[in-house]
């Protein structure tokens, strides 16, 4: 990881994850425990999808298969062979892992719109297909109808909690772990591998690196933790249905988010979060109501803006700011 990173994820990572550990200590609305619960949980969920996209390149719109597979998992587990939540989450995060590595085997090797329109062609064929499967040799799918988590004695063994705290340090804690593992790809050699196919794939076949290996690795462990997420999203809402779980919107929003705010970087998709999805819940919430479609037509222009004189992410003048800093502190200490 280069300083000017590494400056940026200790000045902003340290204070914002300190400060959402003591938020709950001070905040008792339910309502807005669960809009920061959810502002959170598409931190973790565009960090996700950074750990590949951001390094490897390829722009994937269909992660959201990757949540919603595991989500069903998770739930027909719970309610088929009551198996607990928080195996059934490993369980659906590891299938979400193997399938994207029957999917991207074949797709890495498209580059450009092809491997994103496969992508999305992917995640919408299982999503169309679940919608109209109500039962799948003798698995209850329900169709669009979608699974519903049946209500059970409150406890962790569960993942059924009486309020929105445990639910809110659940989801920080999968965030905690998210950030962690960016990290260390920065320092590993994977990352510098997957930096160097995203640089030049041609060249880095050059130095003998496979590149078709190295990205299922990064695509496999996305995958995983995305499945973790989906997993989440389910238990936290007790429902879970195609179209929600396994939507365009929520491959959009993921991936809008970590652009936004810098992909290729620890802190982008973070900070990318806490702008976007705040800015898109205060928009449906006070102005879609009244005149419909308007605030969809501001949460465009907003990305707009970011898009054109952020191209590389809000975090990138951040980090030119604290290197500036840096420098300055270095100069006053030298010695004439």
């Amino acid at each position: 990881m280069n300083q000017r990173k590494l400056n940026a994820t200790r000045a902003l990572g340290v204070p914002l994850l300190l400060l959402g550990a003591l938020l709950p200590l001070a905040v008792k609305d339910a309502y807005t425990l669960h809009s920061l619960t959810m502002i959170i949980y598409f931190a973790y969920m565009a960090s996700a999808w950074n750990f590949v996209c951001g390094y490897v390149g390829q722009m994937s719109l269909g992660h959201s298969v990757f949540a919603g597979i595991a989500g069903y998992v998770t739930v027909l587990l719970f309610t088929g062979v009551g198996l607990s939540p928080w195996a059934g989450m490993m369980i659906g995060g590891t299938v979400a892992a193997l399938l994207s590595v029957l999917i991207g085997y074949p797709t890495f090797r498209l580059k450009g719109p092809y491997f994103t329109l496969t992508t999305i062609a992917f995640a919408e064929i299982v999503r169309i297909w679940l919608e109209n499967t109500d039962d799948f040799m003798g698995i209850p799918l329900k169709g669009a109808q979608g699974l519903v988590v049946p209500p059970s004695a409150l406890g962790w063994q569960v993942f059924q909690f009486q309020g929105k705290i445990p639910y809110y340090y659940i989801a920080l804690t999968l965030l905690v772990v998210m950030l962690l593992a960016t990290v260390l790809l920065e320092r590993s050699k994977l990352g510098y591998y997957l930096k160097a196919i995203r640089g030049d794939q041609s060249g880095a076949e050059a130095l003998g690196i496979n590149p078709t290996k190295y990205s299922l690795v990064a695509l496999a462990f996305s995958a995983f933790m995305t499945g973790l997420g989906g997993a989440f999203y389910a238990q936290f809402f007790r429902y879970i249905n195609p179209e929600r779980n396994m939507g365009m919107e929520l491959s959009l929003d993921t991936a809008i988010m970590a652009i936004v705010g810098g992909q290729g970087t620890v802190m982008g998709p973070l900070v990318g979060a806490l702008i976007l999805h705040p800015l898109a819940e205060f928009t449906r919430a006070y102005l879609g109501g009244r005149f419909l479609g308007l605030h969809l037509i501001i949460y465009g222009i907003v990305l707009m803006i970011a898009v054109l004189y952020f191209p590389k992410g809000v975090i990138a003048p951040f980090e030119r700011w604290l290197s500036r800093i840096k420098f300055k502190s270095t100069t006053r200490r030298m010695p004439e």
